[in-house]
């Protein structure tokens, strides 16, 4: 009998718990260990930050469904990682409880195969004064943090009714590192259409800061993309659609500091500016949880387990932007020192960004982390799961599943504004996404039959039609793993 214990319950989480328990005998053991009793499809977050959609239509409990469908679950988060156990124990986990009875105690969960789910912190910390709900500032990263930026919208808009003067709205990254460019994205055109929508669009001014060297980066280098039969850059795609909007912009942007209505940011060049603001949604960084491991004779081994983030079997190795290649990305997701360790999602450590490095000449680095939500997080999950399932049924270690973000494709509807007949979506499919530019040398380092995008109103019934059947899915609904990833 076999233990599977599973670190978070997000996309990468709750899809490898499901797959696990789907395909394995009840002999053997799925756990999750995750801090929220709750989960969240993130996507509609969006909706959720804009009203027009309620958390309880994002959101479900998982201890019904984990206790149907024999799954085990605990309510609590990592304390430490000890991989070869200790004098009395197999390789475990240290959690601690934050709910319930037996909140505040801890306990060693010991497993056979650990998967580590817990995605990223969101490390508003990093950035001075980004606090979601406070100096006018908000977040849609959680659904209680788009609830907050809901109830800061229609402030704005009732503001905006009786203003003499024209507000101002603020809308992208929070720090000189982030990723999840394109949240932001999808928030700043739905912020615009919903202002539209209760006839104040006239009164408020809206503009994009982002740490990208360029429109349309999205900390994926852009892409060279097919539109209408023709090649089209993803910076003139944005551009294109900005200018549509009246949605002026910032780039090369690393935000160090908010004040109440005012944020204070460097430019690649080194200068330093200010931009005001009365209402404003940036993305913060993202970091590792500052996990600690730990040997058998109770030695700090962190550095063989984390980066920042956990180490995978991906090249670390430093070299010049030049030199990396696709084949730096990991396939397994399994960590070189302990191979029953694995990490799929934002949980694993990249081993170089894929937007071209860049440094102010005050040595501030300015340019978006790698982005592996949604999609990527799915599909890594599914693979670990079936790489562990294959090596419990045979008896031995395999790693017949493999994916590299370098080999993967990923499709991305950004919603533009919500509504059935009124609503707009940016739908566009990228391979690979980390580009390779040595396959595809004339095309950005992108298949051109496989990217692609479009704008209209059929990308936000697809994106409607996304919500639905993931949510399904998601509750293992029948035939739920006939929905892809």
């Amino acid at each position: 009998m076999s233990k599977i214990v599973i670190l978070g319950a997000g996309i990468a989480g709750h899809t490898a718990a499901s797959h696990l328990r789907r395909k394995l005998s009840k002999e053997h053991e799925v756990l999750v260990v995750s801090p929220n009793h709750n989960y969240q499809w993130i996507p509609s977050n969006i909706w959720v930050g804009i009203g027009r959609m309620k958390p309880e239509q994002i959101i479900f409990p998982l201890p019904p469904l984990y206790k149907k469908k024999g799954i085990g679950f605990k309510q609590a988060k990592v304390v430490s990682f000890h991989p070869e156990g200790d004098a009395l124990n197999p390789p475990f986990v240290k959690v601690e409880y934050v709910y319930g009875e037996q909140k505040g105690q801890t306990e060693n969960v010991s497993y056979d195969y650990l998967i580590n789910a817990t995605g990223p912190k969101l490390a508003f910390d990093m950035t001075d004064g980004l606090v979601p709900g406070t100096n006018d500032v908000y977040s849609v990263c959680t659904y209680n943090h788009a609830q907050h930026a809901t109830a800061g919208l229609n402030e704005l808009v009732e503001k905006a009714k009786y203003s003499a003067t024209k507000l101002k709205v603020l809308i992208g990254t929070g720090h000189a590192k982030a990723t999840c460019q394109g949240a932001a994205f999808e928030y700043i055109l739905n912020v615009e259409h919903e202002l539209r929508k209760r006839k104040v669009r006239d009164k408020v001014d809206i503009k994009w800061i982002s740490n990208e060297p360029y429109l349309g980066d999205f900390g994926m280098d852009g892409m060279l993309l097919s539109y209408g039969g023709k090649s089209m850059k993803s910076s003139d795609m944005v551009e294109m659609v900005f200018k549509d909007r009246g949605i002026e912009w910032i780039l090369q942007a690393g935000v160090n500091k908010v004040e109440k209505g005012m944020v204070h940011y460097e430019t690649l060049d080194g200068e330093q500016h200010q931009e005001t603001f009365d209402f404003a949604m940036l993305i913060p960084a993202f970091s590792g949880h500052g996990f600690k491991a730990f040997d058998k004779e109770g030695v700090d081994i962190t550095d063989k387990l984390f980066k920042g983030f956990m180490i995978v079997d991906a090249d670390y190795s430093a070299k010049p932007y030049e030199e990396r290649t696709v084949q730096d990305w990991p396939e397994t997701y399994q960590n070189p020192t302990y191979s029953n360790i694995f990490a799929p999602g934002i949980a694993f450590a990249p081993p170089h960004s894929i937007s071209k490095p860049r440094k102010s000449p005050n040595g501030t680095e300015i340019f978006p982390a790698p982005p592996r939500t949604g999609m990527p997080s799915g599909i890594t999950a599914k693979l670990v799961a079936d790489n562990i399932i294959d090596s419990i049924n045979s008896g031995k270690e395999t790693r017949e599943h493999k994916g590299s973000m370098g080999n993967m494709g990923a499709a991305c509807i950004a919603s533009a504004g919500y509504g059935l007949t009124s609503g707009s979506g940016v739908s566009i499919t990228t391979f690979p996404i980390v580009p390779d530019y040595k396959k595809y040398k004339t095309s950005g380092g992108r298949d051109l039959n496989k990217t692609f995008g479009e704008i209209g109103l059929a990308g936000h019934w697809v994106k409607l039609a996304l919500h639905y059947g993931f949510i399904y899915k998601a509750k293992m609904r029948p035939f739920w793993w006939l929905i892809p990833e």
